[in-house]
């Protein structure tokens, strides 16, 4: 887990203040992530297999299951999808899975320091749901492609991913095309994975969810990210408590918006958004 560190903040009005910087743990630095690196860059996607045991799992769908609800509001939600949404507010059970150290050490080799988290859904796909329109995560930022992306993502298989049952598929390479390339369904291959396995794709990449061919309903958890000068989907800072925000880790403080992209994005007031907390 990283820790913070005093440095001056230039932003006080008598310049005297300090405030915080999450340093990266040890833990963000190994072999292990070069290699997922490699991969990333030239696929656009890499799947890392048994990250967490399947006891956590269990877990998160045991809590998961109490707070699904109503199916999707449209074909891109899906209509037979179950979606949860202010996951950080409802559940602390997938607080591990944003700050896994595989995954933002991943990240801290594309993105700059102070990177953020976008949104985090829970995401039930129940029998008989069609395959979800293939999309890029970060098409919202308008800047012309190709382009280093803007946004990643990982979807968590909480059940066994299979092609039967709505795993994401995703268009190996796309993350390099053009504004002019659409991704088509032929060009695309499931994230066959077991529980507790990941797939971590680019903003840029083209993917989807599957259609749920079984009797049996596909559990997922996505927690995707961005750069930290661009906007989030969801507006953490509005959602969640301060009680809430207490209870996260360093990492999850930081990166729901409780940081500072030097000098001052994200200031209030001046000063460094920790000091909210004091209060």
């Amino acid at each position: 887990m990283g820790k913070w560190v005093d440095e001056p903040n230039y932003n006080d009005a008598d310049h005297a203040g300090t405030y915080r910087q999450l340093q990266p743990s040890p833990e963000r630095d190994s072999p292990d992530i070069d290699a997922d690196y490699e991969t990333l860059m030239r696929d656009g996607y890499v799947i890392i297999e048994n990250l967490v045991p399947r006891e956590t799992c269990e877990a998160i769908k045991a809590e998961g299951l109490e707070l699904l609800g109503h199916t999707g509001r449209n074909g891109f939600e899906g209509h037979q999808t179950q979606r949860v949404y202010n996951v950080f507010g409802k559940t602390r059970t997938t607080d591990r899975l944003a700050d896994h150290p595989r995954i933002l050490g991943l990240m801290d080799r594309f993105f700059r320091p102070g990177f953020l988290l976008s949104q985090s859904q829970i995401i039930n796909i129940l029998p008989g749901e069609k395959a979800q329109g293939l999309h890029v995560d970060d098409g919202f930022y308008r800047i012309p492609r190709p382009r280093p992306p803007l946004g990643a993502a990982t979807v968590w298989a909480i059940d066994d991913f299979t092609e039967e049952n709505g795993a994401t598929v995703v268009i190996p390479g796309s993350h390099k095309w053009d504004d002019e390339r659409v991704g088509q369904r032929a060009e695309a291959i499931p994230a066959v994975m077991p529980a507790g396995s990941v797939i971590f794709f680019l903003g840029t990449t083209w993917h989807g969810g599957g259609q749920n061919r079984t009797d049996q309903a596909r559990f997922a958890v996505t927690h995707q990210y961005c750069e930290a000068y661009m906007r989030q989907q969801e507006n953490y800072l509005l959602e969640l408590s301060k009680d809430t925000v207490r209870d996260l880790s360093p990492e999850l403080q930081a990166l729901v918006g409780y940081s500072i992209y030097p000098p001052f994005m994200g200031m209030v007031d001046g000063k460094h958004p920790l000091r909210l907390l004091e209060t």
